[in-house]
């Protein structure tokens, strides 16, 4: 053996030595379940962490210096059914009912139905001769399908207002048939009915925001037929007598009748009445999705969407609901349930964003928009 052999047998053997004598690394098993160990222990961390902040910012809120503040956060979290429990964690039931105590719905005003003129007169071109002209709120029907959809935008919010110039296209979308059985999406509702739009309406039985969206909560009037008088009115109404003329208020099953109301739904409050804006004492609320309903003095009908739950658009106040309202020149105008069910859908798809977690959800009642040349008449 060479002086380099036998140099390095030892060499050798040692190494091999050590290699027996050395535990085997864990398998790619094993190794699989401790990254996925510790991404859930990083995952847990993180949404403690969270947690822990918005807890915070919520105590912030709620126990802060700023009534507003507090009544702002107990007000957004209660007109939502599905976290409503969160003003718990930080006040008492009657701490939350002295809170909402301002909330009371406003005095009842017969709507004047003198003050809506339908117009009857086809679209005009402009100076120009070339298109549409802008209407008497400086709107303008570019494409001549009767449905203009403008742009809403305020401090923290951003929406769309819907104007449909004939109000006989206006119907309400609901189907007795189905209730308690089964709510339907607006898209579905359009489909339904063959409309062209449409927006939620009424509110429905939503028990820790799980109701299927097939009940009422309150009064509904379809095709003229009453449904569930017995749970009243909530804190308004919104209907279309049979000249296609909108009234608000908390009429009775009565005057409802007797005013020949063919369509109507229930949520509140009324936001503007007979060209009057709701007295603020009566418009407390929180910043939240919305949708409203109103009439112009031609007519033309009203259709709101606020978003709201997004870093673009936090929500609305009922109060923001009525300046965009007389703004564009409603006469009337009723809030409608807002919140994860606001939505508005044209033609083909959604205009708003949903708020809702879990998906679009299905409603009771909508009110939609039909396609031109159709009336709620036939």
């Amino acid at each position: 053996m060479s002086r380099r052999d036998a140099a390095a047998a030892p060499e050798t053997e040692y190494g091999e030595n050590e290699y027996m004598g050395r535990e085997a690394g864990p398998s790619a098993i094993q190794r699989a379940f401790i990254y996925l160990g510790r991404f859930v222990l990083i995952l847990m961390e993180t949404v403690l962490l969270v947690a822990m902040l918005l807890y915070g910012v919520m105590y912030v809120l709620a126990k802060g210096p700023s009534p507003t503040a507090r009544d702002m956060f107990v007000m957004s979290v209660r007109e939502t059914s599905a976290i409503g429990f969160l003003a718990n964690l930080y006040f008492t039931d009657e701490e939350i009912a002295q809170i909402e105590a301002n909330k009371n719905a406003g005095e009842y005003v017969e709507t004047d139905t003198s003050l809506i003129n339908i117009n009857t007169e086809p679209a005009q071109t402009g100076d120009d001769g070339q298109g549409p002209k802008a209407d008497a709120w400086g709107l303008v029907d570019e494409d001549g399908d009767g449905i203009i959809i403008d742009n809403v935008k305020g401090e923290g919010y951003s929406g769309y207002m819907m104007i449909v110039q004939d109000p006989s296209r206006v119907i309400m979308g609901s189907k007795p048939e189905s209730f308690g059985v089964r709510g339907y999406t607006v898209e579905e509702m359009v489909k339904e009915f063959d409309a062209v739009a449409g927006i939620n309406a009424g509110g429905f039985y939503d028990p820790n925001g799980q109701g299927n969206g097939s009940i009422p909560d309150s009064l509904v009037v379809v095709d003229g037929q009453v449904y569930y008088a017995a749970n009243g009115e909530r804190n308004g109404f919104v209907g279309f007598d049979s000249n296609y003329i909108m009234h608000v208020g908390m009429p009775t099953l009565s005057e409802i009748q007797e005013k020949s109301i063919m369509t109507g739904a229930c949520f509140g409050p009324v936001l503007v009445a007979n060209g009057e804006p709701a007295d603020p004492s009566t418009l407390a609320s929180g910043v939240n999705p919305r949708t409203a309903i109103g009439q112009r003095s031609d007519g033309a009908v009203l259709m709101l969407v606020i978003d709201g739950r997004q870093v673009t658009s936090m929500g609305a106040k009922y109060q923001d609901l009525v300046d965009i309202m007389l703004r564009y020149g409603a006469v009337n105008a009723c809030n409608l349930d807002g919140g994860s069910s606001s939505l508005m859908w044209f033609e083909d798809g959604y205009v708003n964003n949903c708020a809702s977690v879990i998906g679009i959800r299905p409603v009771p009642t909508t009110f939609l928009v039909l396609k031109e040349g159709a009336s709620a008449n036939g």
